[in-house]
């Protein structure tokens, strides 16, 4: 009994020491070492190569429509106004009678004059017959030769008379005329015009006011800054507004658009001191009467174009602290931002002013996965082709 447990006792002490042994062991064992990590792949990345190409700059603006020609309609006679021969605020053609002034006066002032030329002519008859008798009696040494001056200055003074006198007829019959007031131009009239029974003073009655319509004026406003930006970029042209080439479109509050186009007619040479713009006028074909004086309307000017242009799609542009900038593929497919001046903004990009050239590679999918100065994986992307419809508030 005594020999069995100890050899329990030793079997027991021999498991105890393998336990602390291997626990030893594993407490005091060297470290593995973890398998290296793959590197991931460079992203995938879409591109785009730039292009300088002409790109048209669409130009909008305010505008405002106003009369070819606003004519006032005065008599030049003084007298009692008989009658109005139109409807106030009615269309008259050129030609039509607009108004009559009592003639009487007129008739009776023609009447004396006429009289007074009959007179002058019969004097005249006279005058001649009696030099002729006098210059022959001259020549047969009858009479003396002053009397033969006095009928020649007598002859004289009667064809002047028939000057003055036809001169008085000639105006007679013009203040005559005058009493018929006609329509100088085509054109709507104004709604207020005196009552008939009136005593019109000439050169100072209003009677009413024709504007013509057609052709329209269309005045529209540039700012300094604005007018330097274009004549910079068409400095090559000779004349800025081009009528064979810049073209003028109208379109209405409701957002139809006038059916036939329009050219810059002229411009101011100099900027309001009130508003600091300068004044631009179009002129454009009215002969239906679509175009009101005094109608709002927006202008859009096409045929503006900008050379060698680099156009970058939105999706391209970033915003830093410095600024916009874009992602710049290199030959190693390294990307790095570049930063950028950006001109206009067009409906599908950016004009870039500065920072890129006709060439340069650059990233418009997948940005978001872009790390500067890393490698990227570039596939290239077919841009569209640019368009250009006017925005709102648009700057050159």
């Amino acid at each position: 009994m005594a020999a069995r447990a100890w050899v329990g006792r030793i079997v027991a002490v021999c498991v105890i020491a393998a336990l602390l042994g291997a626990g030893a062991y594993w407490w005091t064992r060297p470290a593995s070492q973890p398998a290296a990590a793959a590197a991931p792949p460079p992203p995938e990345v879409g591109i785009v190569t730039l292009t300088a190409a002409d790109v048209p700059l669409p130009l909008q603006f305010a505008g405002r429509v106003a009369g070819f020609r606003v004519v006032e309609i005065r008599s030049q006679v003084s007298g009692i106004l008989l009658k109005r021969e139109f409807s106030e605020g009615a269309i008259v053609n050129l030609g039509d009678v607009l108004f009559r002034i009592d003639p009487r006066s007129y008739e009776a002032s023609l009447a004396r004059a006429q009289a007074q030329a009959a007179q002058a002519r019969a004097t005249l008859t006279q005058t001649e017959e009696n030099y002729k008798r006098v210059e022959g009696l001259v020549a047969q040494k009858v009479s003396a030769q002053k009397s033969l001056e006095d009928a020649i200055a007598a002859r004289d003074q009667a064809r002047a008379t028939i000057q003055s006198t036809q001169a008085d007829v000639d105006t007679a019959k013009l203040n005559l005329e005058y009493t018929v007031i006609k329509a100088p131009v085509t054109g709507p009239t104004s709604i207020v015009s005196p009552p008939e029974g009136t005593l019109v003073q000439a050169q100072q009655t209003l009677l009413t006011t024709i504007t013509q319509l057609d052709p329209a004026y269309v005045n529209f406003t540039f700012t300094d800054s604005e007018l330097r930006a274009l004549q910079e970029i068409n400095k090559s042209r000779d004349t800025l507004f081009n009528a064979d080439d810049v073209k003028v479109e109208l379109q209405f509050g409701d957002g139809t658009v006038y059916p036939q186009l329009g050219i810059v007619d002229t411009r101011s040479r100099t900027i309001d001191p009130k508003t600091g713009t300068i004044l631009i006028r179009a002129v454009f074909p009215n002969h239906e009467g679509g175009l009101l004086p005094g109608q709002f309307v927006r202008v859009n000017m096409t045929g503006i174009t900008m050379p060698d242009a680099i156009v970058v799609p939105k999706a391209a542009i970033s915003q830093g602290p410095l600024g916009a900038f874009v992602y710049l593929v290199e030959a190693d497919n390294v990307a790095r931002a570049r930063q950028v001046r950006l001109a206009r903004e067009l409906d599908d990009g950016w004009i870039v002013r500065k920072g890129l050239q006709s060439g340069d590679r650059i990233v418009v999918d997948g940005v978001i996965r872009v790390r500067p100065g890393n490698v990227v994986r570039p596939v290239p992307i077919t841009p569209q082709a640019p368009t250009t419809p006017p925005a709102v508030g648009a700057k050159p």
